[in-house]
């Protein structure tokens, strides 16, 4: 919603005459529209008031601008509101007895023994002298004016004087003619009439009100235009009417064929079937026309179509139609993520396998490294078994006791050597003199027959050292 965004002070004063702007620093997305309202009442086609963007500016501001103006924005998304109290100083009510008073200085010359004529103080805004309004507009007439001593003032409407009630109260208001709600009884001449013993100047005004024809709304501008949007995104529609009188705005969109059964009403024109959209707030222009706004909000497929602005009053109706394109949704959608329940692998099984393997592949590997050191140790078991001088074993036979697996391609020779390394370390560590490379003379076998039949034999050793 639109939101203020500066600090403002709500009480403000100024003098009579002078020019007054109040501001009004709101921000929105979309930007709000702005409407001014003084005592209840819409500012909008008033003479000496203009609305800007983020303001109003008051001209030649006079006491009967005082009281309470609102600024209120609004846009799709909520509306906020700045309040002013505007204080109109009249300096001139002091009277004469303040020479330094500022509104005497307007009306006199300031020297009270010097007689000087009147003459306009504001020529440049009395130059349009033929003014034509339509009915129901208002006008101000300006003869505001100096002299020494200070002028009186007598306003005429064709060569007759006009009534105080007329006229107005108050000295400041003498000096402009406001007519309001004009109608065409107030078209004629009108006339100031300025004097003091100096001398006295006239000025005249030619009012004309025209009689309005009442007409159908007339939609102007070329809005509604059409509008592609983003998918997602924030796009409006505007239509601007002239009535002269304050019209119905009411947008509709067309409903696609077979899409019917989807809203709640539709109205049938012609071939077509239309759903009527929720209308916000007409808006009065302070060049007599009216605006409305139709926001679209986080755009979708469905919001694509044709929209059309009708404007009515009891004269009739005028409409005019835009199409809106919304682009297609270009993000990426990510599949979801797969819980455990879905048809696809989980998590831990996809973690699980390559675990799996490595730990088989660890414990195959430890289970060899295992198997090497059993054949080493069972190598150590059979030497040792062997007394020292009684067995001899074939040179190509394995020794008894030992690990098919381990010993089955160890020869004699092979055994000898690593008989002889261990040996070596055995007597290293007890000490032992030096052996030397050759730790065996000689070896022969002996072969027993048996009464049995059986054949043994065995082989000796003998050991030098």
């Amino acid at each position: 919603p639109p939101r203020v965004s500066a600090k403002v002070a709500h009480r403000q004063a100024v003098r009579i005459g002078r020019t007054m702007k109040l501001q009004c620093p709101v921000e929105g997305d979309p930007p709000p529209l702005i409407m001014w309202t003084k005592d209840g009442r819409n500012i909008h086609g008033w003479m000496r008031f203009r609305v800007l963007q983020n303001a109003l500016r008051i001209k030649e501001v006079e006491a009967e601008d005082a009281g309470t103006f609102i600024c209120k924005a609004t846009n799709g998304f909520g509306s906020v509101n700045i309040n002013y109290t505007l204080i109109v100083i009249d300096d001139s009510s002091s009277g004469r007895d303040d020479p330094g008073a500022a509104g005497d200085a307007e009306y006199s010359t300031g020297l009270p023994g010097k007689l000087v004529r009147p003459r306009f103080t504001q020529p440049a805004k009395m130059r349009k002298r033929v003014i034509a309004r339509p009915v129901g507009s208002s006008v101000r007439l300006k003869c505001t004016a100096s002299g020494n001593p200070r002028p009186d003032i007598v306003w005429l409407k064709d060569s007759r004087p006009l009534t105080p009630e007329e006229v107005g109260e108050g000295r400041k208001k003498k000096w402009t003619l406001s007519l309001k709600n004009l109608t065409p009884e107030h078209s004629g001449k009108y006339t100031c009439h300025v004097s003091n013993r100096a001398g006295e100047i006239n000025a005249t005004y030619k009012v004309e009100v025209i009689q309005r024809t009442n007409s159908k709304p007339i939609l102007t501008g070329t809005h509604p235009v059409n509008t592609t949007v983003d998918y997602g995104g924030t796009t409006s529609f505007q239509c601007k009417v002239r009535s002269d009188v304050k019209p119905v705005i009411q947008w509709l969109k067309r409903v696609e064929p077979g899409d019917e059964n989807k809203y709640n009403s539709t109205i049938e024109v012609g071939d077509h079937h239309f759903v009527v959209l929720p209308t916000g707030e007409v808006w009065s222009r302070p060049d007599g026309s009216y605006l409305n706004k139709l926001l679209i909000a986080r755009a979708k497929e469905e919001d694509a179509g044709m929209y059309i602005c009708l404007g009515a009053n009891t004269m009739g109706y005028s409409f005019r139609s835009a199409f809106l394109t919304v682009l297609p949704d270009n993000k990426p959608h990510f599949p979801p993520i797969p819980d455990v329940s879905s048809p696809g692998l989980p998590w831990p099984v996809i973690i699980g396998i390559p675990a799996g393997v490595v730990f088989i592949l660890g414990t195959i590997l430890l289970w060899f490294c295992q198997s090497k050191k059993h054949c080493s140790s069972a190598a150590m078991v059979s030497a040792q078994a062997l007394p020292n001088g009684h067995r001899q074993p074939p040179r190509e036979r394995p020794l008894p006791g030992a690990d098919k697996d381990c010993m089955g391609s160890m020869t004699y020779e092979d055994y000898l050597t690593q008989q002889q390394q261990q040996q070596q370390q055995l007597l290293l560590a007890q000490g032992a003199p030096k052996v030397y490379p050759k730790i065996f003379t000689d070896i022969h076998t002996h072969t027993h027959s048996h009464v049995d039949g059986k054949v043994h034999q065995h082989q000796h050793i003998h050991y030098q050292c």
